[in-house]
């Protein structure tokens, strides 16, 4: 399965100079966070392909009409084609009132909610974050730190693909788009990139 992901940036290549030929093949979208409502709703119009998506750090408090043909899988498992995806939006907590945004305590707490739907579903194949997980693709300062939980959650389940946002490519930092954290393949999702997903 061709998975196209998205996150953080408006890729001018896909939105501004689009083709149908560039999404030709992609049967799922998925975005990481940061990304306006409008840009989504553009490929859920523009591709057969759905849209699921989570939250970013930056992005307002989510509201179901802004995002129009998308679906949100914030704390929820979607099952696509017998594939199981796992969203968990947000980044680590640096401003005290800002929405999309949880101490490492925060997030457990997210995750130990979430018990009955992974009992229930087995675990999941894909998860679908905003930040990264601590110690794979993040970076030192607080507000790009990664969850030490996802990691927890990545080798309690296995999941074969984990995609994140959050960390750009223009942060001069070594950006690495492919990563791997034991059977499960890291993705950072900055502006565009296609996947291979086996079925």
């Amino acid at each position: 399965m061709k998975i196209l992901v998205l996150a953080d940036c408006e890729s001018k290549s896909l939105y501004e100079y689009f083709k149908p030929e560039k999404l030709e093949g992609v049967e799922l979208i998925l975005a990481c966070g940061d990304l306006k409502p409008s840009y989504l709703d553009f490929f859920a119009s523009m591709c057969r392909a759905p849209v699921m998506f989570v939250m970013g750090n930056h992005d307002k408090p989510y509201d179901a009409e802004a995002y129009g043909g998308c679906v949100c899988i914030e704390d929820q498992i979607q099952v696509f084609r017998g594939i199981r995806i796992l969203g968990l939006g947000g980044s680590m907590r640096y401003h005290p009132e800002a929405v999309n945004q949880y101490t490492e305590k925060e997030m457990r707490r997210r995750i130990r909610r979430l018990r009955w739907k992974l009992k229930w579903n087995k675990g999941f194949d894909i998860l679908v974050s905003h930040a990264p997980a601590a110690g794979v693709n993040d970076l030192e300062d607080l507000p790009h730190r990664g969850f030490a939980c996802f990691g927890e959650l990545i080798e309690q389940y296995r999941p074969k693909l984990f995609v994140h946002g959050h960390v750009h490519a223009n942060y001069g930092t070594g950006f690495k788009r492919v990563d791997q954290m034991g059977e499960t393949m890291v993705v950072n999702a900055y502006d565009n990139y296609i996947i291979e997903f086996p079925e």
